[in-house]
């Protein structure tokens, strides 16, 4: 059995023991240094975030059995996507096509932001009122639904070695879970960090109320597209402890912090213009 052959099979095992892993790690880190204090019960935010998530495991499945790497595998039989049409050596193809997925996922989360109606379908994401590990997979079910279309629609087109694409799942579950803890690093190492990978500190800007600062740092792995495209924004305005987690309109934790007020955010309210990197926002602007 080849090494491929073996990810291929071990695929779950592989991404959950990576998901469990650093999601234990994450936990206790929250629980023994902070970053902010909490507004929100955790026990109510963590039942209803963690019952959206298994909610949206058990649609993948139904609808998606096959998965990302069973799509990497079927196109590289049918010897579909751009690497599988030239003969690139397996350990550069593995780096493209990391950090190519990693742009289009940068791309397809600035567009999440830049189209009103699927602003609709993540601000579920971010109207979460505290900003914890659990947070980093807080996804309406459609939003999740979309991602995965995008998803294997990239992976046919780039047709990427199977261990590359479990390479990057796994990179972005931990990276989520990691940049949207509640922790800090010593500023100098995040500094240091943030050249390459997105820190809790950079990431928490794009989750304050302030619709420029929400409109800035969209990545979730890798910096370089938001230093790139200029959406980098390096500190919020009042500060890690004084700035606002969610959105100015969605307040209440029995709508926004319950699965059911989760569920239907997205049809609340009428479609508006919400324009990225706006620097004014009037009263009546829709979040």
């Amino acid at each position: 059995m080849n090494w491929q052959q073996f990810v291929l099979e071990n695929e779950v095992g592989i991404r959950l023991g990576f998901f469990f892993g650093i999601f234990g790690v994450m936990v206790v880190w929250e629980l023994l240094a902070p970053r902010r204090a909490l507004t929100v019960s955790k026990t109510l935010r963590w039942v209803n975030n963690l019952g959206l998530v298994f909610l949206n495991s058990f649609v993948l499945r139904l609808l998606f059995p096959a998965a990302a790497v069973g799509v990497a595998a079927w196109a590289q039989q049918q010897g579909w996507g751009l690497l599988n049409l030239y003969q690139v050596p397996t350990t550069v193809a593995v780096i493209l096509s990391v950090i190519a997925m990693d742009f289009v996922i940068w791309v397809q989360h600035v567009l999440f932001h830049a189209i009103p109606v699927l602003w609709r379908l993540h601000r579920v994401h971010h109207a979460d009122l505290d900003y914890d590990v659990t947070t980093g997979a807080r996804f309406h079910t459609i939003e999740i639904i979309i991602s995965m279309i995008i998803k294997f629609a990239t992976i046919a087109l780039l047709g990427p070695p199977v261990v590359a694409v479990v390479i990057f799942e796994v990179m972005l579950n931990a990276t989520a879970m990691f940049n949207h803890g509640n922790v800090g690093l010593p500023p100098r190492l995040d500094r240091v960090l943030r050249w390459v990978l997105v820190t809790p500190d950079m990431h928490r800007v794009h989750h304050s109320v302030e619709d420029d600062e929400a409109n800035s740092n969209f990545g979730f792995s890798l910096t370089w597209w938001d230093r790139l495209f200029g959406t980098y924004r390096e500190q919020p305005r009042a500060g890690h402890e004084g700035m606002t987690i969610g959105i100015h309109k969605y307040r209440d934790p029995k709508v926004v912090d319950l699965l059911p007020g989760m569920l239907a955010l997205p049809f609340i309210g009428p479609i508006t213009g919400y324009a990225i990197n706006r620097r004014q926002w009037s009263d009546s602007d829709e979040r």
